[in-house]
Formats: structure tokens, C-alpha cells, sequence
């Protein structure tokens, strides 16, 4: 979505910042899950707090993104948005059907939070995802996660995140693949989110004001002992 078609939507009232994470507005009807966890009394009405990052699956020497905190998003100046990082790499721990590899080099574990506070509307939305990739490159990092719960999305749906830790004075800084990205090829039938592959983000854009993230970078690691050349994952020009 552009910026301009996105601050005219804004103007109209009828916007969904984050892709959905709170929308602006009178409070709209209530979304599948919504609805799914008001008849099971499972969704919460407000936000479950924040864990403390890095409280699970740390592993000594591998890639590891840990840490919470607000970020100033442009486009939405006085919400209050949270995300809380724990994630580490699990090289070739998730087999692919078809491929004789047990995994993939960038598969990962871990918890990603966020929540979104909209003070005009007094609304916040809210996911907890499961963390399945995780790649680095120095001080920024990329990951996948599916959404475990969430009072505005549907179970299963993955978003990205990348991470970079601050250097020399500058702040940690926040991407996520949703609101101003991941706009499908095909805008035929107008503007509309592409499906979000295994560690697909966008550069970290938004700034970090409270709280704070690390990185451990590692290299990609070798193959697992036995495995044919003829497995090992390709790029694009290799093929």
C-alpha cells in the first residue's frame, strides 16, 4: 500500500493499521477469530502481557534474537505499539516433504508478541506467533512466525519481522510485513498482502523508543552429517 492511498484510507476513517493489528474507527464487526474466541471464551479481551524476552530455547553459540519494546511507527504517532523478540536458530529441525534434508539451515523456535494500543478507540490488538525461521547478518536479523492466537488475525497466518541492534548511538530499529508492504504483484482487483515466505521481512524501519533487542549472528551452518550434495538447498542461479 502506498503512503498516499494509505493516508487516504486514514482520512476515511476506515484504515486497519498494522494490517489489522487495531483498527481506527468505530469498532468494526468481529473477525473470524474474533468471533471463534468469543464463543469459546478463549481470546481475552485485552492484551496478554508482555514476557520477558529470552526466557525459552536458548542455545549457547547460535543465532539468537532476544528482546521487547515500543516502536514510533510513522503512521500512527500516538499508538502505542509492543513487540517482544525470543528466538533462536534450530538448524534442520522442521522436514519438508520432498526434500532429503531434515529441515532447512534458517528453521528456528521461539515467541514473538505484539500489541497494538489505539487510544482513540480505547481498542488493542494483540498476537502471540510461533517463531519457524530465523536467519542473520551481523547486527540484523530476519524471521518468520505463525500466529498461535490472537484477537485480530486467524491462527496459522505468518508474518515477518527483521531486527537490527543499534550501533555507535543509533537506536534498535523494527520492520514488520504488513501496513506499508507486501503488496501483491496483481493489483487487478486493487491493493492486497502477498503470502509472507519463510524469512521474508522488510528492512527494520521504525525506530525503537523503549526497551531494546540483541542479535547474535551466526554463519549458515553446514550440512548434517550424510547428507548428498544433491540436497543441499539451491539458490535460484544455481539451478
Amino acid at each position: 500500500m502506498s503512503v498516499i492511498t494509505a493516508r487516504t484510507l486514514a482520512a476515511a476513517g476506515v484504515t486497519a493499521l498494522l494490517a489489522g493489528f487495531a483498527a481506527v474507527g468505530p469498532p468494526a464487526a468481529a473477525s473470524t477469530s474474533e468471533a471463534r474466541g468469543a464463543a469459546s471464551g478463549a481470546v481475552p479481551a485485552t492484551a496478554p502481557p508482555m514476557a520477558k524476552a529470552g526466557t525459552a530455547h536458548e542455545k549457547a553459540g547460535g543465532a539468537r534474537v532476544r528482546g521487547a519494546g515500543r516502536i514510533d511507527y510513522v503512521y500512527s504517532p500516538d499508538d502505542t505499539i509492543r513487540f517482544s523478540v525470543d528466538a533462536e536458530a534450530a538448524p534442520f529441525t522442521r522436514p519438508l516433504p520432498g526434500v532429503q534434508l531434515p529441515g532447512l539451515p534458517t528453521d528456528a523456535r521461539g515467541t514473538v508478541r505484539i500489541s497494538h494500543h489505539v487510544p482513540a478507540t480505547g481498542r488493542t490488538g494483540w498476537s502471540v506467533a510461533d517463531v519457524d525461521c530465523l536467519v542473520t547478518g551481523g547486527a540484523t536479523a530476519t524471521l518468520t512466525a505463525t500466529v498461535r492466537e490472537s484477537n485480530v488475525s486467524d491462527p496459522g497466518t505468518r508474518f515477518g519481522v527483521s531486527v537490527q541492534q543499534g550501533r555507535h548511538g543509533q537506536p534498535d530499529r523494527i520492520g514488520f510485513s504488513w501496513g506499508v508492504v507486501n503488496t501483491a504483484a496483481d493489483t487487478t482487483d486493487g491493493p492486497k498482502a502477498s503470502p509472507v515466505g519463510s524469512c521474508m521481512a522488510p528492512a527494520p524501519f521504525a525506530p525503537v523508543t523503549d526497551g531494546g533487542f540483541t542479535v547474535r549472528h551466526t554463519e549458515l551452518p553446514p550440512l548434517p552429517a550424510g547428507s548428498a550434495r544433491s540436497a543441499e538447498p539451491l539458490s535460484r542461479h544455481q539451478r
